[in-house]
């Protein structure tokens, strides 16, 4: 019980971190383009863990738990994970231009209920609270994002919709490649992947001025660090000592912080309409997470 109440409190710190992202995704956009801002901060996350790996590493071969890697399928695992990263992230700072950082944190949310969708392509049957949870989340969306308007999104919540597709297919992914490769090493390479990638759009499609990166380095030391970095590593160790089930709701509050940063951080309202459809879209991830009956 004090172990699994540990965990719970190192997860929502996690959640919390990557709740006040959002908004610094926000801020960075008025300085900087989508490919500049996740290039620098996707690859000072995996620069972030390589220091954390060495002393894994050291501790593992001291107590002579030590596994070698196996590089080709590190880096193979991690390109398609990074990849996947690289759209959903790129996807969801674009999105962010268009829409407020509330509704791209719950939209962004969507990803639990889509990895339950896109698990029915890997054999999985669609339970009555998978489908009562994909309801539910559509019922959300819509009172968040039409709710009184034309029965059209914007832009930015169609690109987030889509990143949250992208973002379950890497969560399905990392769900099997980390049974053979180690979960903080394949993060790393995600990350550095994803950054490479957004790196090299950078040069192609925008015209980076440092004094415009300067101007947004808080944002881009507490992405890339905090949310990047740190968060994953917390949540590693939150998971040692919270169960499944608890972790995973725990981590969905992710986007209540979201909502909470924006509203007190960026000064972003929201209707009652539109607070009505974020509860309904986090009931939604709770359904789709709940244990079924034996």
């Amino acid at each position: 019980m004090k172990n699994n109440l540990k965990g719970s409190l190192i997860l929502f710190i996690t959640a919390i971190i990557w709740g006040i992202s959002f908004v610094s995704q926000s801020v960075g956009m008025d300085f900087i383009g989508p490919n500049t801002f996740m290039g620098i901060r996707t690859t000072m996350g995996g620069l972030v863990l390589l220091p954390f790996i060495y002393i894994t590493d050291k501790s593992r071969k001291k107590q002579g738990t030590y596994q070698k890697t196996d590089m080709k399928k590190l880096f193979k695992y991690g390109a398609i994970c990074g990849i996947l990263m690289c759209i959903a992230t790129t996807l969801q700072t674009y999105g962010l231009k268009y829409t407020t950082t509330a509704k791209s944190g719950f939209l962004t949310a969507l990803y639990i209920v889509f990895v339950a969708v896109l698990g029915l392509f890997y054999g999985k049957r669609l339970t009555v609270k998978m489908a009562l949870g994909i309801i539910t989340a559509v019922a959300g969306m819509y009172f968040l994002c039409l709710f009184g308007t034309d029965m059209s999104f914007n832009v930015g919540d169609l690109l987030t919709v889509a990143c949250a597709v992208f973002f379950a297919g890497q969560i399905l992914c990392i769900d099997r490649f980390v049974r053979e490769v180690d979960g903080i090493k394949l993060s790393c390479t995600q990350f550095l992947i994803a950054g490479v990638i957004n790196l090299i759009l950078m040069f192609i499609i925008e015209n980076p001025q440092m004094s415009d990166i300067m101007g947004c380095s808080i944002a881009l030391l507490y992405s890339g660090i905090m949310s990047c970095g740190i968060a994953y590593t917390l949540q590693v160790v939150g998971q040692k000592y919270a169960e499944p089930t608890t972790a995973s709701i725990i981590m969905s509050f992710e986007a209540v912080f979201a909502a909470v940063a924006g509203w007190i951080i960026l000064s972003e309202a929201m209707t009652v309409t539109q607070i009505a459809g974020c509860l309904l879209m986090f009931l939604a991830t709770i359904l789709v997470q709940l244990p079924s009956k034996k």
